[in-house]
């Protein structure tokens, strides 16, 4: 079948609507009450960060196309009203859910001891405690804002988080006046009185008169803007991206209105005058029975004495031979090491870098950086690398979405230590993860090469899971010289020789894969895991595929614009997404009759890592290595316990085994055989050594 008769917006889901049944399907672990108590409220903490995120991207991108009259904005042939209108009433279908979940948590909280509460809920002696800390510790903080004829209504910042009061006169109670206060992203969300959290803001309310005296507070709200962050960068038109960086970071905390939310404990008075200076459509104002501010949640569940309400704690491995002593480029010299985080330990890749940073025979250390973190170790070993008269060359992407300020810091760090700082590649965001470190012994130059699917970054390397791969065979080195030499100079579309490199090779080769692959007809298999797939060239080649009678499975955790089962479309095309206790964010793509078969990346497949960003795809050819990446990929096609099926009207089901059948957790499997690989190997270890102990015992005999 062709691509022009496969080509039909009803074949496709759109990417905004696929985008929140995804953020729904984290909203399901929190209503999951197999899950523990603090891990239900992390994923309603994680579920409203992620919309907070949607709204400033997304959907000011969305007003911006409605606003320039775009008509057409995808496969799906939505236009941009229509998918405003769209993802409002989802998201107003989904708020009674959202709200039922949170008060269920509380109350199971409640029942064991811990209790989140307001300031009228609490006892006598709670409230004396209150008061003396909101006099010692908020009242030198907290600033009243009157808003009268005398005081305009403030600017408020992007996520500014503000509590409205509608105040009245002591003197005259016919008086009526509105003022505000701005609960500070420096304060807790909460005040903690031996596990009782009372929230932060209806202390401020009940101690209102303090801050305004003469009145008090009849009612009170919190509200909360979102505004456009969606930063347009002009780059040819700047001398020097880092100041125009430093600018359009200042902008995002002016831009556009977008959205309001508001406590629906405000009256209609209250809500009035915040309507009078806020203007934003009607339909983008969302009462919400909940905190404003879902970052205040992670204080609850980062608390110690609870930790029994937490997922069980899982210690990354560290596999033989990088668990021993031994040198990391020694060990590189003889093999090659493929780990999988966060299973396997991120230290090694620190070790690689630190250990690069300290040798004397390093000369040479180069890195692409895009969210780093911001006590990065890494950074720090690039910094006394390049303290030390080490050549160190370091590509920080400045336009890595809300980590540019971070990223800023640390590439003037990098240059004042006499790094050489690349901010970026003009036109496109460099997205991909390579480290090369070059060795001078001798007349002989060494290297060796970190490739992965993830940030160099050990926090989130503890809870995304990706590849890393670290090598000194020559065919791959040779292609990463190639290409921190493309990224410093001028030429950054020239092709490499074993890697593929985005935008000019990744793209094509996975469409040649698909295309050979559908060659082989029924014999065809095809498994591909990535975050999202948005990309209609090659969701078509896929639908192609499949009505040759190619199996193809899809572990998509995110985004998913093609439709599955669809007969004469896509009949033989499975799609599933894994939410659990780790992130998915690894990138591994198997196509049974090519050579090799195995594949990781960097890239998403959507246009904008295959057409506009720097990314890298990596094949593996060692048989044990693509063995163990295939093994990743069929244990999680057979996940049924954090599972759920796409279905073709693109809708989503959750998984269950069957009757009598095992429940297959992918993610505890993976913890659990890499503990038993772990055991299996130290013991493989101390065999060999008891054996070679033997031998010079008996030598000495």
């Amino acid at each position: 079948m062709s691509q022009n008769t496969l080509n039909k917006a009803i074949n496709f889901i759109n990417r905004e609507l696929s985008w929140l049944r995804f953020n729904t399907r984290v909203l399901s672990e929190a209503q999951d009450k197999n899950n523990p108590l603090l891990e239900r409220l992390k994923f309603l903490a994680i579920y409203r960060t992620n919309l907070d995120e949607f709204y400033m991207v997304r959907v000011a991108g969305l007003k911006r196309l409605y606003s320039e009259g775009i008509i057409e904005s995808g496969s799906d042939r939505l236009t941009p009203k229509e998918q405003l209108e769209e993802i409002r009433n989802y998201l107003q279908k989904e708020q009674e859910c959202l709200e039922s979940c949170y008060q269920e948590i509380k109350k199971g909280l409640q029942n064991i001891g811990l209790s989140i509460k307001t300031y009228d809920e609490v006892n006598k002696e709670q409230k004396q405690k209150l008061q003396e800390y909101f006099l010692n510790h908020l009242y030198p903080i907290v600033v009243p804002i009157a808003v009268d004829a005398t005081h305009p209504f403030p600017h408020l910042n992007n996520l500014t988080y503000v509590l409205a009061l509608k105040l009245q006169n002591l003197d005259n109670p016919n008086e009526i006046k509105f003022g505000m206060t701005r609960i500070s992203r420096m304060l807790p969300g909460f005040i903690n009185l031996d596990d009782t959290y009372i929230y932060t803001d209806s202390v401020v309310a009940e101690f209102t008169s303090e801050l305004f005296p003469g009145f008090k507070a009849i009612n009170w709200g919190a509200f909360r803007v979102t505004r456009n962050a969606d930063m347009e960068i002009e780059e040819e038109e700047a001398d020097d991206f880092m100041v125009l960086m430093t600018e359009g970071l200042k902008s995002r905390r002016k831009g556009e209105i977008i959205r309001l939310e508001i406590s629906k404990s405000a009256d209609e008075e209250l809500k009035g005058f915040i309507a009078q200076y806020i203007k934003v459509s009607a339909e983008d104002i969302y009462e919400y029975q909940l905190p404003m501010n879902s970052n205040i949640l992670w204080e609850i569940v980062g608390n110690k004495n609870f930790a029994n309400l937490t997922f069980p704690n899982y210690t990354a491995k560290i596999l033989p031979p990088l668990d021993s002593k031994a040198n990391i480029f020694s060990v590189l010299d003889t093999r090659d090491i493929l780990s999988f985080q966060p299973y396997e330990s991120f230290e090694p890749i620190v070790n690689f870098i630190q250990s690069a940073a300290k040798d004397p025979d390093v000369f040479s250390i180069r890195m692409t950086l895009y969210r780093v973190g911001k006590n990065s170790p890494i950074v720090k070993s690039l910094i006394e690398a390049a303290e030390n008269g080490k050549q160190v060359t370091a590509l920080v992407e400045l336009k890595a979405r809300f980590d540019e300020e971070n990223n800023l810091n640390w590439a003037k760090a990098l240059e004042s230590a006499g790094a050489h700082v690349i901010y970026g590649v003009p036109g496109l965001k460099v997205h991909a993860k390579i480290a090369l470190v070059i060795k001078s012994i001798g007349r002989e130059l060494r290297e060796y090469v970190h490739l992965s699917t993830g940030n160099y970054n050990p926090s989130t390397a503890k809870i995304y899971t990706d590849i890393s791969y670290m090598t000194s065979k020559k065919e791959f080195t040779q292609d990463a010289t190639k290409f921190f030499h493309n990224l410093s100079g001028f030429s950054h579309k020239s092709k490499l020789q074993t890697l593929f490199a985005a935008p000019m090779q990744i793209k094509s080769k996975i469409l040649e894969l698909i295309h050979n692959e559908a060659k082989k007809g029924n014999e065809g298999r095809i498994i591909l895991k990535a975050n999202s797939i948005v990309d209609t060239d090659v969701i078509l080649a896929l639908y192609q595929a499949s009505n040759v009678g190619v199996k193809i499975d899809l572990i998509i955790r995110g985004i998913c614009c093609l439709k599955p089962n669809i007969k004469g479309v896509s009949e033989n095309i499975r799609v599933i997404s894994i939410v659990g206790k780790y992130l998915e964010h690894a990138r591994i793509y198997y196509f049974k009759h090519s050579k090799p078969q195995i594949y990781f990346a960097s890239a998403d497949l959507m246009p904008r890592n295959l057409e506009r960003r720097v990314e890298l795809m990596t094949p593996i050819f060692q048989q044990d290595l693509a063995d163990k990446l295939f093994g990743i990929l069929k244990i999680q096609s057979e996940d049924n316990a954090k599972s759920h099926e796409l279905q073709s009207n693109g809708e989503y089901k959750k998984l269950s085994p069957n009757a009598g059948e095992k429940a297959i957790n992918s993610q505890k499997i993976l913890e659990d055989y890499t503990n038993s690989t772990y055991i299996s190997l130290k013991r493989e270890e101390e065999e060999v050594k008891a054996k070679k102990l033997s031998r010079q015992m008996f030598k000495k005999s």
